[in-house]
């Protein structure tokens, strides 16, 4: 094998194996200009895309033991990988395409998992885990958000000093004369006569 193609073979190589990911897009009619902002905005979600020859990516898929996609490798092909999430880089393209009519996400391979196009989109739709967590953290704290706005309008509802009695505090107060009668009449109980522990056997 040429010096210079096994070199070329082991840097996609390299990067498979990095990437928990590859989506193979076809980039027909887009300009350099365009494509330029395509590879920054997924650059800037922690992906690149590569263009090579098609015989040299089937190469190094083989060499990685990954699935055989080789027969959707035809064309002009770029490849995306990284080695953050897959949801945002497929975002990034679907949405690139709603704006240029292109490129076209053809076949990619998630995992051992061979997907196509239209798996791809539905990956594209799915919201990234932060942004899950996000949602997750919100619904969580929102019933206990709901509870102390109505407890503070209810308690405090012109927005005064929390340091103002409260009704709750109010009517313990009316309730204290009715509990020191009570006190006062109940006899005084006598302590119990201390006791010595028993001694440890």
């Amino acid at each position: 094998m040429n010096p210079d193609k096994k070199i070329i073979i082991n840097g996609l190589l390299d990067r498979v194996n990095a990437s928990p990911y590859l989506i193979v897009i076809d980039y027909t009619g887009l300009t350099v200009q365009q494509f330029t902002e395509l590879r920054n905005r997924l650059g800037a979600g922690g992906a690149n895309c590569t263009v090579a020859k098609n015989s040299y990516m089937r190469k190094a898929l083989a060499e990685a033991g990954m699935p055989d996609i080789g027969a959707d490798l035809t064309g002009q092909m770029a490849y995306v990988m990284g080695e953050a999430e897959v949801f945002s880089a497929a975002k990034v393209i679907k949405n690139f395409e709603k704006e240029f009519k292109k490129p076209e996400m053809k076949v990619g391979i998630l995992g051992n998992a061979v997907l196509d196009a239209d798996k791809l989109k539905a990956i594209a739709d799915i919201p990234s885990r932060e942004a899950v967590l996000s949602q997750l953290l919100a619904t969580i704290l929102e019933p206990a958000s709901r509870i102390a706005r109505i407890v503070q309008t209810k308690f405090n509802p012109d927005g005064g000093s929390s340091s103002e009695e409260s009704p709750v505090a109010e009517a313990v107060a009316e309730e204290a004369p009715a509990a020191e009668v009570v006190a006062e009449a109940a006899p005084v109980a006598e302590a119990p006569a201390e006791t010595e522990a028993p001694a440890a056997e």
